[in-house]
């Protein structure tokens, strides 16, 4: 029987502790957060939990909370990660978050520093620390495994995720506007030609079909981490990949594209009239937060969905006995209604929620026991599979396709135009694939 703390019970924080007070191996929950009323709502919900308040800026108070928790759920923003690791380790607990930091020395060094200093010091304790384990980054990376692994060797690896999600109430972000905002503003990442490079915000955009929208949508390169890490593990874990990247599109992508034009995402000071205003201060402080609680999501829903589109696609071009492949594979989850009809959340906490859970899950039942640091890509197949068929239950599923190719046309996306692709090719079944289904996409999300 484990014990568990959540520190952080927004969306995905409360997803993951409504499914592990499900789980027989699981004894008690401590759900820890700094808003007290977040805190005590959701325990007073759960048989296995009790309510925390909890300022985390202090790695003291998180020692003090986390001692004799067997694990420790990080939902926290980045900027906390190192710190509650330190806890983590301080109090002998394993650990969990869905995103890597980001520090000052610079978001791929922060990775080099995970797999480093920070993997000797869990694996000297016995201990596991993954991260990066959601969504995407999370889903997307077993996907990405999962798919390498039928080719003897690996050049490019795309993933797409595209949200258009509108409502009559302008809700432009469905988890943290803070977080969005940044992230948006922030320089982009990618894997090129075996090296990792930066781009400004919004960079490379290109236009193209994704199942499900009757459109080309545009998308854009986006700062995450899925090109750092993968870079990284190229060689140890995806068959030598060269060039990895990440692109966003949606409404929400749109929206920050023109205010970053304008210059409202930057955090310089500019003087309005002789008053010294931070723009991105003010955009927060006018934008509506995301809805946090059901009733909040249900009054939006009641005011009317206007779209509901979505798409969550990882592309992966490599060879296989010196043939050209190519396998996408799309990631097949609910929508807004149908995820707040079944479950009270929105498509976004469902999904990055969810998955989150069932890493946890995975964890709590030792279906992965290396010690050290790990980032999903490197979960061995068995803690693959636990996951693919963990969360096909929750129906989240994997609509995986393979087709070969005469010529390969291009490294990036952006490149040349592609050439026509020859009829799909069936993979040998084996107990990874055996329980997914074929699938007919609507939405991703």
């Amino acid at each position: 029987m484990k014990r568990i703390i959540v520190i952080g019970v927004g969306a995905q924080g409360s997803t993951i502790a409504k499914r592990m007070n499900e789980h027989p191996g699981v004894s008690e929950i401590i759900c820890a957060d700094y808003d007290r009323k977040a805190a005590e709502t959701l325990s007073s919900t759960l048989s296995k939990a009790t309510a925390l308040q909890l300022d985390a800026g202090d790695v003291n108070n998180v020692i003090q909370a986390a001692n004799g928790c067997d694990l420790i759920v990080n939902g926290l923003p980045l900027d906390f990660n190192l710190r509650v690791m330190e806890a983590a380790l301080a109090v002998n607990a394993s650990y969990f978050d869905m995103a890597g930091p980001m520090e000052d020395i610079g978001f791929v060094e922060s990775y080099r520093l995970l797999f480093s200093e920070w993997h000797e010091k869990f694996k000297a304790k016995g201990l596991t620390a993954l991260v990066g384990a959601g969504s995407s980054p999370g889903l997307a990376n077993i996907m990405t495994r999962e798919a390498t692994e039928k080719m003897d060797r690996c050049e490019t690896i795309s993933i797409f995720v595209y949200e258009n999600v509108l409502t009559k109430r302008f809700t432009p972000f469905w988890w943290s506007p803070e977080v969005a905002f940044w992230d948006m503003a922030y320089k982009t990442f990618r894997y090129e030609n075996g090296k990792h490079l930066t781009d400004k915000p919004f960079s490379r955009p290109i236009r193209m079909k994704l199942r499900g929208i009757d459109r080309e949508v545009r998308m854009v390169d986006h700062e995450h981490d899925e090109p750092v890490t993968m870079g990284l593990l190229a060689d140890k874990a995806l068959r030598g990949v060269k060039n990895v990247e990440f692109k966003y599109g949606g409404f929400g992508v749109k929206l920050s594209e023109l205010l970053y034009k304008m210059g409202l995402l930057s955090d310089e000071p500019v003087d309005v009239n002789g008053t010294k205003i931070v723009p991105m201060d003010l955009i927060l402080k006018l934008c509506p937060p995301a809805p946090k609680y059901p009733d909040e999501i249900k009054a939006i829903i009641d005011d009317g969905v206007v779209a509901e589109e979505g798409a969550f696609l990882v592309r992966v071009e490599g060879y296989k006995n010196e043939n050209p492949i190519r396998i996408d594979s799309y990631a097949v989850g609910p929508g807004l209604v149908e995820a707040f009809e079944t479950s009270g959340l929105s498509h976004e906490a469902y999904l990055t929620g969810q998955c989150a859970s069932v890493f946890v899950k995975m964890m709590v039942d030792d279906a992965f026991t290396e010690k050290g640091v790990f980032v999903p890509e490197q979960l061995d197949a068995n803690a693959r599979e636990y996951c693919f068929r963990n969360l096909a239950e929750l129906g989240i599923t994997i609509d995986e396709t393979l087709q070969q190719k005469s010529v390969y046309p291009r490294t990036l996306t952006g490149g040349p135009a592609l050439g026509p692709w020859k009829r799909p090719l069936t993979f040998d079944g084996n107990a990874r694939t055996a329980y997914r289904k074929a699938i007919t996409f609507t939405q991703s999300f």
